[in-house]
Parts: C-alpha cells; structure tokens; sequence
C-alpha cells in the first residue's frame, strides 16, 4: 500500500485536527495551586553567601581537627603516664 495516510487509505480533510493537535487540546489542567515564577537570583549575593559557609564550614573543620589532636594526646599522655586527671 502506496499511500500512508489513515486507516482505510482515506486521506485527512484540512479542515479535521490532526491526532497531535486534537491530543494538545485534549491534555488535562495541572491540579493543585499555580504558584507565581520564583523571583530573579541576585547571583552575587548567592555567592558571596556561599563562599562565606564554605569559609565558615572550613574554621568549624580546623577547630575541631586541633580539639581531636589534643584530646588524642591527652589520651596518649595518661596511657603512657597510667594517671588520670
């Protein structure tokens, strides 16, 4: 069969929607509230924000790395001397 239109060979009229079109009329309404577009990101602010945590999580990391180093010889002190304080 030479002709690849609908079924039965009959060609759509110009003036029927096509199953695509029909299908975009067709599509359901979203459900739920429609919330308003989000407000536009200052990226700067963004930012400077983020390299401020980033600086604070890395203080937080060094405090405690020397808080465990000193409790971890604190530990080794009384081991090595059999006293606790």
């Amino acid at each position: 069969m030479a002709s690849r239109g609908r079924r039965g060979g009959a060609p759509a009229r110009e003036d029927e929607p096509r199953r695509e079109e029909r299908a975009e009329q067709q599509a359901p309404t979203p459900q739920g509230p429609v919330h308003p577009p989000p407000p536009p990101v200052d990226y700067g602010v963004f930012m400077q924000g983020l390299v401020q945590a980033m600086q604070t999580q890395a203080h937080t990391q060094a405090v405690l790395q020397a808080q465990l180093e000193a409790q971890g010889l604190r530990t080794v002190r009384l081991m090595l001397l059999g006293t606790s304080s």
